[in-house]
């Protein structure tokens, strides 16, 4: 699942202003040590938070644009996600830790190896105080799965499902998939009110829609262009995990106003966006920084406009990219310089082994030595200089400022041309589904991640028919091993045919990943309970979070 930050052309900037950006930011950081950076020096990881000692009353929480849509079969960004992962269930339940537990589904079993069988609790009840029932589940499924669905790709394998007892939903699918029931636990495993839906037609999701869901908390107000509240659902299904807050209030600013919010006691946590900005908020005695787990990786996402299709090129930018420049620069040294376009979150079995084929991968050096450098000089030479300069999309904030530039410097140094095109911050997300703006650049920068604990949900992402796939990345028997590592359930099985899928992706460097930014949250020291993993996209957090006195 991608981070939709939904943003259209188009203003260049000169070539020459964005490498200096980027040089300057580098420069100070690297005269002025991590200190003039703000980075804090005793922020704890784990995937949560010490545990609430009680209930409170109502808590804000900031998060840094307003949704577009409560329909997340139409857009589920990450704005949309921390709201309504509190409030829409799903089939399966991500745990803090990145694990999968049933959950609307009692079970899930495997009863043949191209058959799963969900048995449904009986005791969920949906907001409105209706029974979730087998045919809520069923039409749920089959909106995530129909075509141009975010969600949709979870169901490729899918061949049939079906409603085969009052609570069993019987899926088919073409072959045994081992990611299937970790989808589940994503947006595609969301169990919607059937009834709501259709009655709200094309207004489900809008600001003046209720919501359609069974979770601890539901959608109360949604004041557009101002707030959103969700409140304590009245009679949950699930007593033993109801909100612990009666009210939890929702506001959205960009990350110096989220600072100023959080140090001044006007909100009292956000999930923060670039882990950068806990710096200033190390300095306050009123607010406690954490980080956790996550898949999220930001990476240089080459489009099929032209340049970049040639691997070469790819690879030699790969070589001459900055990266703990990057870091330090754009995320205050709280993001680690990354070879891969998925995160350590990821790696939820076989970890030793995941971790030592990561450690052997070459081609993205954290800083690019004279050798990577000529090594990427030669590259360009083989593919020969392209006619025109390579364009990379910038949206005007700070993260991608600083990645731009730094692929402006890298290509400057191996004897390429590259200039900055902006776009509106708020379309920028078009990038995954406008061919005609993804015409407008050979590269665009996005934080990417997954609900998924396993590598193999991001790898499907080079099969030769991946909607992400925009360079059309060929490996030699990619696709049929992409299906095999899907249809493998035993774990150290899987890992092998993961890390070669890895392999081939990283040489030939379909994207150019840049930096993994953990999970990073700020909180007021009075509450606590949160999960400090990326869960926060899943799991319902904020029904977790209460006081933190006795």
């Amino acid at each position: 699942m991608k981070r939709n930050n939904r943003f259209k052309p188009v203003a260049r900037t000169g070539v020459i202003a964005g490498a200096a950006a980027f040089t300057l930011a580098l420069s100070a950081c690297n005269a002025a040590g991590p200190q003039a950076q703000s980075t804090p020096t005793d922020v704890s990881f784990g995937p949560t938070t010490s545990e609430a000692a009680g209930a409170i009353d109502s808590f804000t929480w900031m998060i840094t644009q307003e949704p577009a849509t409560f329909d997340l079969d139409k857009d589920s960004g990450t704005a949309e996600n921390t709201i309504m992962s509190n409030v829409c269930e799903r089939l399966m339940k991500l745990q803090p830790d990145l694990t999968t537990t049933p959950h609307l589904a009692e079970k899930a079993e495997w009863t043949s190896d191209t058959t799963v069988v969900f048995t449904l609790r009986k005791d969920v009840t949906f907001h409105d105080g209706t029974p979730m029932t087998a045919d809520d589940v069923l039409w749920s499924m089959q909106r995530h799965a129909a075509k141009g669905a975010d969600e949709s790709d979870e169901y490729a394998n899918v061949t049939n499902m079906a409603k085969t007892s009052d609570n069993h939903i019987t899926v088919t699918l073409k072959q045994r998939d081992a990611i299937f029931l970790q989808a589940m636990a994503g947006n595609g495993g969301i169990v919607l009110n059937r009834k709501v839906v259709e009655v709200q037609g094309a207004n489900f999701g809008s600001p003046s829609a209720p919501d359609a869901c069974s979770g601890p908390m539901k959608l109360e107000k949604w004041s557009a262009g101002s707030n959103i509240t969700l409140t304590k659902a009245a009679d949950y299904w699930d007593a033993d995990n109801a909100s612990l807050a009666s009210t939890v209030t929702f506001r959205w600013a960009d990350d110096n106003a989220i600072v100023n919010a959080l140090t001044s006691g006007e909100a009292q946590g956000a999930y923060l966006d670039s882990p950068a900005t806990a710096g200033p908020l190390q300095k306050s005695d009123k607010v406690q920084i954490a980080q956790g787990p996550s898949t999220n990786v930001w990476s240089l996402i080459a489009t099929e406009r032209g340049a970049l299709k040639d691997e070469r090129i790819r690879q030699a930018l790969s070589l001459a990219l900055n990266r703990e420049g990057v870091a330090q620069a754009a995320f205050g040294g709280l993001a680690k310089p990354w070879k891969t376009p998925v995160g350590p979150g990821a790696w939820g079995y076989e970890e030793p082994t995941f971790n030592s084929a990561y450690e052997a991968l070459t081609g993205a050096p954290a800083q690019p030595s004279e050798e990577d450098l000529d090594k990427a000089k030669k590259l360009v030479q083989e593919a020969g200089v392209p006619a025109e300069p390579i364009v990379v999309a910038n949206s005007g904030d700070s993260i991608r400022n600083v990645i731009s530039s730094a692929l402006v410097e890298a290509a400057q140094k191996i004897g390429l041309k590259a200039e900055i095109v902006t776009i509106p911050r708020q379309q920028y997300g078009d990038f995954y589904s406008d061919a005609s703006l993804r015409a407008q650049a050979d590269l665009f920068s996005d934080e990417y991640y997954i609900s998924k604990n396993d590598p193999v949900g991001f790898y499907k992402n080079g099969a030769s028919t991946a909607r992400v796939n925009f360079v059309k990345f060929t490996g030699e028997g990619y696709d049929d091993k992409v299906k095999e590592a899907q249809a493998t359930t035993d774990n150290a099985a899987r890992a092998k045919l993961a890390i070669d899928l890895e392999k081939q992706w990283t040489e030939a460097v379909v994207w150019i990943p840049v930096a993994h930014t953990p999970a990073t949250i700020a909180m007021a020291k009075d509450i606590t309970g949160a999960p400090s993993s990326a869960s926060f996209l899943y799991y319902p957090w904020a029904a977790d979070v209460g006081s933190s006195k006795k």
